[in-house]
């Protein structure tokens, strides 16, 4: 039965070896990568599928077959919707603002003048405390663009394969951070942040923040080289940030490569005005509870603010916050419904 199948090319080989070929030809792979994909795909025809080399070259294609080589998302480049979007998001940040439309600004004349829409600069850093907004402002600006968003953090990664990838000779060996999270947001333009740039280590296993030299490089990411790969994957379409709380543990090498943009503490009033805007809706909404039956004013979050909260950030705030809320819920539990002033008598 086996052999009639596969002289009608109907055996699970050859169906298989159908569908990569199928997958190669529309995926619009780089020369280089689609040369050695027909390559791989020719030797795995010859491979018994019972041989362990066989599931090795199938998983190799299989990779390559689903990264987005040319697939990209449409950039939205309309610099008063992105600065609607950022205001609507986050309370103040002037100058982190301001530089996200300026790039927004060069990337739609430059797409206008020379048809390009790669635009080669700085990569983006945020340094500053905790609980200043750096990852929720990268998100925001992945949707001002109409971009996905892909986060890896970095803190404590002290292996440089985590970055590169394995080699395929290793047992289990995979592709690093960057193309896993690649292939997870499935366009090659994401909104890439990188957290905790500040806090990689090293050690015997190599030092991941060299590897990261040829990711921020924007001279050399165009031909981003992954062990496991071993074909060249464009990450120039692509917008790195990275945060980091203390700039001063940043290699030299790779701090001369970023732009860094300082975020510094919120004062009182910002703090008054970012609970009323966005923590205390939130809370609000997480506790069960409606803005009907629970009122903030601006005495009591300046009280909680001075006497409760010593930070740069918000984060101890919407603790804080968080906390007033839930002593409110089990009173509207406990049948105690009424309109909530909090606090009446400051």
């Amino acid at each position: 039965m086996k052999t009639i199948q596969k002289e009608l090319g109907e055996d699970s080989q050859t169906v298989e070896l159908d569908e990569l070929k199928k997958k190669i030809e529309d995926v619009k792979m780089s020369d280089e990568a689609n040369k050695v994909a027909n390559k791989e795909l020719d030797r795995l025809g010859r491979i018994s599928p019972k041989s362990p080399e066989y599931s090795v070259a199938r998983t190799y294609l299989e990779w390559l077959t689903e990264l987005p080589w040319s697939k990209s998302s449409k950039d939205n480049l309309n610099v008063k919707e992105a600065q609607k979007r950022l205001d609507q998001d986050h309370y103040g940040l002037p100058k982190v603002k301001e530089r996200v439309l300026e790039y927004l600004a060069v990337r739609s004349l430059k797409k206008k003048v020379t048809k390009e829409e790669t635009v080669r600069g700085p990569i983006l850093c945020f340094t500053g405390p905790p609980g200043v907004g750096k990852t929720s402002l990268g998100k925001s600006i992945a949707k001002s663009m109409g971009r996905e968003f892909v986060r890896i953090s970095l803190g404590g990664v002290r292996d440089e394969a985590e970055i590169r990838g394995h080699r395929r000779t290793y047992i289990g060996a995979l592709p690093g951070r960057i193309i896993q999270s690649l292939k997870k947001a499935k366009t090659n333009n994401p909104v890439f942040m990188l957290d905790e740039i500040d806090k990689l280590g090293s050690d015997f296993r190599g030092d991941p923040s060299s590897a990261m030299l040829e990711v921020l490089d924007p001279e050399q990411n165009h031909a981003f080289s992954d062990h496991y790969l071993e074909v060249d994957f464009d990450l120039s379409k692509v917008m790195f940030i990275a945060t980091a709380n203390y700039p001063d543990n940043i290699p030299p090498a790779l701090y001369d490569r970023m732009e860094m943009i300082d975020f510094r503490g919120y004062i009182d009033d910002e703090k008054v005005q970012i609970a009323k805007k966005h923590l205390i809706p939130k809370q609000i909404k997480e506790n069960g509870l409606t803005s009907k039956q629970v009122k903030f004013n601006d005495t009591g979050i300046k009280e909680i603010i001075s006497s409760y909260t010593r930070e740069s950030g918000v984060r101890s705030l919407e603790r804080e916050i968080s906390n007033v809320l839930r002593k409110v819920a089990v009173d509207v539990v406990n049948k105690n419904l009424r309109q909530l002033v909090f606090p009446k008598n400051l």
